[in-house]
């Protein structure tokens, strides 16, 4: 399975990077193209100052791309919200990135290169410009950082430095078989978190299940953590996040397989841990309140004292969901309003909005538009 702020609003330090571009092909669309998405529901789930209207299927593509498992999203400055999906290898021309505007008309489409493993994405301001990053697993084993229009700056594969990999993980190659894809020695980043010097931190979330460290010109650092139950140590880590609202930053992991979130210093010395999550995904924050998608089912919310608020919550509809091998997600008759089958990602906007990304296989953007 494939499965925020007196800090900026979803993923935006400062510094300063110098690079040259090479461009990705870019598919633009009038915004007359789609229909109009809705704009109300009727719908809310929460209770004050956590309450929401849930506006499903926010987003829509016009008729000639087509969602292919949606994993992450992430919000400009501008209040654009930009999508990526997983993509199918067999449709190599398709692009993997969708962008909307504040109200969900869509905008522009590019990066066919992520297609077959479009993961991870986050929007992280650089002096006075804006820049995408963004994860590739499977067989992509890759990362890299965008303009916001698709142009490449860099990318790049496994650290070797780090003597996580096997041999020839840091190029392309054509596997063998799933082990040469999945295994702790392989490479398969997933997200992103951005550190106030400029450097930031990849989660090789599926792979060696350890936390890389880069510096703010993207050469690689040092790492932590690695596979195991004990504090420290991770069973895919799939999200992370630099959780800003005590005195000093601190590194949160959404520890997915293990079902908990930890906190650790930045240099990945463990702090503490909640264990009331299932399958915590991502992590994103706005003033006082992280936000956690899990992809069993609910959105919760940590407040500013870090107790769990959970968005979404029912036993029942989430044993419906989790049952037949997660049958649910190809099943989009069978969802019910005010309800989530498998938030991947979530994101925040400036105005507290949060926009969900699920992990199913029409692919789905929800707005969870904040009334409190």
């Amino acid at each position: 399975m494939t499965d925020a702020p007196k800090s900026p609003s979803r993923r935006r330090f400062l510094t300063t990077t110098a690079a040259t571009a090479t461009t990705f092909g870019i598919l633009g669309c009038k915004k007359t193209a789609p229909p109009p998405p809705q704009r109300t529901s009727g719908v809310f789930i929460g209770e004050d100052p956590y309450r929401y209207e849930v506006i499903h299927d926010w987003a829509i593509l016009p008729d000639q791309y087509s969602w292919q498992i949606t994993h992450n999203c992430a919000v400009d400055s501008d209040g654009n919200l930009y999508v990526i999906h997983e993509g199918q290898e067999a449709l190599p021309d398709h692009p993997a990135i969708f962008v909307f505007d504040p109200q969900g008309d869509f905008v522009r489409a590019f990066s066919n290169d992520f297609q077959g493993g479009g993961h991870g994405l986050e929007v992280r301001k650089e002096g006075n410009e804006e820049f995408l990053y963004v994860t590739g697993y499977q067989k992509l084993k890759t990362f890299a950082k965008l303009t916001l229009t698709g142009e490449q700056v860099w990318k790049k594969r496994a650290p070797m430095d780090s003597g996580a990999y096997a041999a020839g993980e840091d190029t392309l190659f054509e596997p063998k078989d799933r082990s040469e894809i999945w295994a702790r020695n392989r490479f398969l980043p997933t997200n992103f978190a951005f550190l106030p010097d400029g450097g930031f931190l990849l989660a090789d979330g599926y792979g060696a299940w350890m936390i890389h460290r880069y510096d703010k010109d993207a050469n690689y650092v040092s790492s932590f953590g690695g596979e195991g139950t004990e504090p420290g140590k991770f069973k895919l880590p799939h999200g992370l996040w630099i959780d800003t609202r005590k005195d000093e930053p601190a590194v949160v992991v959404a520890d997915r397989t293990n079902g908990r979130v930890q906190w650790l210093t930045l240099d990945g010395e463990h702090i503490k841990t909640v264990e009331d999550t299932i399958l915590p995904a991502n992590i994103d924050q706005h003033g006082d309140t992280l936000l956690v998608p899990d992809l069993s089912a609910r959105i919760s919310l940590f407040d500013k004292d870090d107790n769990l608020i959970h968005l979404g919550e029912d036993e029942a509809w989430r044993t419906e969901v989790m049952k037949d091998g997660k049958a649910m997600r190809r099943n989009p008759e069978g969802w019910v309003d005010g309800k989530f089958v498998h938030p991947h990602d979530a994101c925040y906007d400036k105005n507290g909005d949060i926009y969900v990304a699920e992990w199913v296989a029409s692919g789905r953007i929800s707005k969870l538009r904040l009334v409190s």
